[in-house]
């Protein structure tokens, strides 16, 4: 049954009369709403703006939030895709809200925005975000040594040394890999691509005595074994992160023990 859909038109940031050459078009945002303080259902809400198509999908949400229907609720924070706070679906593909431009996705049709998949929706966009960042927990994230005392001097590594997991060092924690994977969708257990990608930015550290450990947490069931390499993790990533070959090197540093 398809969800219901309520229609909401304003002029919300319309430009000032008389701008015969103003750059705004008109745009509809449909956002899937939930409240579970209202209804135990989502439904569909169009919003039309008067929008300049250079701006982000962030501004428009702002200016529904501000101008038409304060009770809209999602997740920002810097607004300059380093916090990835704002992952959504947009137009059915997870996006930084902040970093995608109205004009680049279709503006001409409505502008689908519903809350990222395989996590339980609290309100609106906003999900709960503590299984993921359990399994980002779980895999050690952080470097580890044999040495319990404070270092006397910084832990040098070589250019070459840092290459080897520099790629991976870029996650921001936003969640969209994790949210588009298949595998994820179907069972939360798995640990997801954003786990694995930080396992990998210790286990490819040469400074880090602890890789073995996370192999074998990776090594669970409900680990890296999981992963059906479709892809969607890497073409989702808002950081360019080649995140299906960090966890295929994570899979053949299980095999070999050689990392």
């Amino acid at each position: 049954m398809a969800t219901p859909v309520l229609d909401k038109a304003d002029a919300a940031g319309s430009p000032e009369p008389g701008f015969a050459d103003s750059p705004y078009i008109t745009v509809t945002f449909r956002i899937r709403r939930f409240n579970p303080e209202v209804s135990a259902e989502a439904t569909w809400e169009d919003f039309q703006l008067e929008i300049d198509p250079k701006e982000r999908v962030l501004d428009g949400l702002h200016k529904i939030k501000w101008d038409l229907d304060g009770t809209l609720t999602f997740r920002r924070s810097c607004a300059h895709g380093i916090c990835g706070s704002d992952a959504m679906r947009i137009n059915g593909k997870n996006r930084l809200a902040c970093k995608t431009l109205i004009k680049d996705i279709n503006p001409e049709k409505p502008i689908t925005i519903e809350a990222i998949k395989g996590l339980t929706v609290l309100k609106d966009l906003v999900v709960d975000m503590e299984p993921f960042f359990q399994a980002y927990r779980d895999v050690m994230p952080f470097l580890i040594t044999k040495d319990t005392n404070e270092p006397t001097r910084e832990r040098l590594q070589s250019a070459e040394d840092r290459e080897r997991f520099d790629d991976t060092t870029k996650c921001i924690l936003c969640a969209a890999c994790t949210t588009s994977c298949p595998v994820f969708w179907n069972d939360g257990q798995y640990f997801g691509p954003a786990a694995i990608v930080n396992a990998h930015r210790f286990i490819f550290d040469s400074r880090d005595e602890a890789g073995e450990q996370r192999l074998e947490i990776l090594n669970d069931k409900d680990g890296v074994w999981r992963c059906r390499t479709t892809f969607n993790c890497t073409d989702a990533c808002p950081r360019g992160i080649e995140v299906t070959k960090a966890i295929a090197e994570v899979k053949r540093a299980l095999i070999t023990r050689r990392y």
